[in-house]
């Protein structure tokens, strides 16, 4: 176990997990991180995709606005990390979004 999963760290996975809307995640989030915080967050996620999509490091500068070292960051995460990355986009690729469900 990571030195940093600890009882805290649980409830917060364990709240994450039970949200089930996009608007509950947002108020959560809202509530939890500051916009900066959760727009940092976002822009990894964005990151990793645009990794897994096969991008270079220009082209996701460009598009996310993510700095070298952000992009390389996530690149390390994403090649030798946790495996969180590939999970996420992953689920997310065969799943689909939300707001087309909403739509169609």
């Amino acid at each position: 176990m990571s030195h940093w999963h600890n009882e805290s760290t649980d409830l917060l996975c364990d709240a994450l997990l039970r949200l089930e809307t996009r608007e509950e995640v947002y108020a959560f989030l809202d509530d939890v991180a500051t916009v900066k915080e959760t727009l940092d967050l976002a822009q990894r996620l964005s990151v990793a995709r645009l990794l897994d999509e096969g991008e270079g490091y220009q082209s996701i500068r460009e598009a996310t606005g993510a700095s070298s070292a952000t992009i390389s960051r996530v690149n390390k995460c994403y090649e030798y990390g946790s495996g969180g990355y590939r999970t996420v986009l992953d689920r997310l690729k065969n799943q689909p979004n939300e707001t087309k469900e909403k739509q169609g």
